[in-house]
């Protein structure tokens, strides 16, 4: 009696059909759902460290533009409310934080290189 012709060695349709959807339900976990769950921890510190990095920016902005009020400059000796030119202090604080902003997306599109052992970059 051959090898082929035993039943013990034969597998059903169904079973291999089970079997082969199993090992593609695993492959898609492997390669889609386990890297994803390692980024989780990454994308939370991004996401976090980026919202205080704003809540900061807004307050620093918010800080500036107070200053600039206090500055007798912007106010004149005899009015304490501000004189016509107190506009110039917002388009003052939109300047700086227009500068911030293009500063920050010139370094975020900076390409990263790798160092080299003498300091240089490639």
């Amino acid at each position: 009696m051959s090898p082929r012709s035993s039943g013990a060695n034969r597998t059903k349709p169904a079973d291999q059909v089970g079997e082969l959807r199993d090992l593609v339900v695993g492959y898609a976990k492997q390669e889609t759902l386990e890297p994803l769950q390692r980024l989780k921890r990454f994308l939370a510190f991004g996401v976090s460290g980026a919202l205080c990095v704003g809540i900061g920016m807004g307050f620093l902005m918010l800080g500036l533009l107070r200053g600039l009020q206090r500055l007798d400059v912007f106010n004149g000796p005899t009015q304490r409310n501000g004189w016509h030119g107190s506009w110039l202090i917002y388009v003052i604080t939109l300047v700086v934080g227009m500068i911030v902003l293009a500063a920050a997306l010139a370094a975020a599109r900076r390409p990263v290189g790798r160092r080299r052992s003498d300091g240089a970059t490639r």
